[in-house]
């Protein structure tokens, strides 16, 4: 009797992949791991690009209105810190040889710019009563921008919806302390965008059609180069094809001046004297710079002219020190060991710092300690290295003094 159950098909054994498809299998995988590998390999390389410096533009101290004029006042060696300009303020009012003396500041002396007052609205797009209600620093801004670019021979209507970045340090608002809006006369709508500092940056990208991020940036006297920093990791971001970065400060009112003043910062003789014996505080100074910024690629690509280039940078912050204002040394050797990793450098490789040097008797030794830790590592008594300020030719620009000698 046969039975119902049907047998199994016998099983065949698996053929082995001829010799010829198993190196097409092996070059594929290791094709498909190369692509990988490049790939990562761009990720990499993108977030250490150099930026080039393509153009730059100034307001300093001294009526240096453009780079050039101010190589030309370090390289004279000038010292263009003056007295408080009448039309600012009436300085005897608020100057008194005694630091006990309420509501009074030691000294009389600062860096300013000329005819802060003086702006052509119409050719920014700009009515003349919005301009009144326009903070100095803003106006600023759009003249510098403009002078940026056209250094960089860049036209700006070239760049109208495109991806340019605009990243701006920016602290006083002396303009807006001094408007008393509740005065019918002096009240006007445009005062709140005019004075907010967040538009100051925004009335650039306005101004110019720039689609790219937008910022204003207050990390106090470090703003003007956070700022760049920030504009650098956007262009490797991919956020921006071009940037522009830097600061801005002007001084409107006496009232920074006293409190400043009673916190025993402010040289009394007016004078400051980075990394010297007799240095007894700093100087107030006011002033704009820009620097265009473009991916070093992108710069060659585009046949422009390069004026320098950012290997890398980085920022960080003291952390708990002896007191709020006071520096910490070991925080500042970590971010100068950062920003070389970023950079991919050694410490011999530099061979010359522009420092903060504020000429504070606190400041400048633990600046220039910090500075000989991280440089001096395997350095040769053959290898020179110097350190230097303008501060003591234009005095401290505050939020924009960073960008005073980029």
């Amino acid at each position: 009797m046969q039975s119902d159950r049907t047998n199994p098909p016998e099983s065949t054994p698996a053929q082995p992949a001829p010799a010829a498809d198993r190196r097409n299998m092996l070059q594929n995988a290791l094709g498909a791991i190369e692509r990988l590998q490049s790939r990562l390999d761009a990720v990499e390389n993108a977030k250490h690009e150099p930026i080039a410096i393509v153009g730059m533009a100034c307001r300093v101290p001294g009526g240096a209105e453009d780079a050039d004029s101010f190589w030309n006042l370090l390289t004279e060696g000038k010292d263009v810190v003056g007295e408080v300009p009448a039309d600012r303020w009436e300085v005897d009012a608020y100057y008194d040889p005694d630091p006990s003396k309420q509501g009074k500041a030691r000294t009389k002396a600062g860096g300013f710019l000329k005819d802060i007052d003086q702006f052509e609205p119409s050719f920014f797009g700009m009515s003349p009563r919005e301009a009144a209600g326009v903070d100095p620093q803003q106006r600023l801004l759009l003249e510098v921008a403009w002078e940026a670019m056209e250094h960089a021979a860049i036209p700006t209507d070239q760049l109208d919806g495109s991806l340019t970045g605009v990243f701006v340090g920016i602290t006083s608002m002396d303009y807006s302390n001094r408007i008393d809006v509740a005065d019918p006369a002096r009240s006007d709508i445009y005062l709140a965008t005019g004075t907010a500092l967040n538009a100051a940056a925004g009335r650039v990208s306005f101004t110019f059609g720039f689609r790219g991020p937008c910022m204003a940036i207050d990390t106090a006297c470090s703003s003007s180069l956070v700022a760049i920093h920030t504009a650098c990791q956007s262009l490797r971001n991919g956020e921006s094809n071009l940037v522009l970065a830097g600061g801005v400060n002007a001084i409107l009112s006496p009232d920074p001046f006293v409190l400043i003043s009673k916190w025993g910062m402010l040289s009394p003789d007016g004078r400051c004297k980075t990394f010297d014996a007799s240095a007894n505080g700093f100087v107030r100074g006011e002033g704009c710079g820009l620097i265009v910024l473009e991916r070093l690629s992108d710069a060659v690509a585009n046949g422009r002219r390069i004026l320098g280039v950012i290997p890398g940078s980085a920022i960080n912050q003291d952390g708990r020190s002896s007191g709020l204002t006071v520096p910490n040394g070991l925080a500042q050797q970590e971010v100068v060991r950062q920003a070389l990793a970023s950079a991919r450098l050694k410490p011999t490789d530099v061979s010359y710092v522009e420092a903060h040097g504020t000429g504070t008797s606190l400041g400048d030794p633990i600046e220039v300690e910090a500075l000989a830790a991280v440089y001096g590592e395997g350095r040769a008594m053959h290898q020179p290295f110097e350190v230097g300020s303008v501060k003591s030719n234009i005095g401290h620009l505050e939020a924009a003094s960073g960008a005073a000698p980029a």
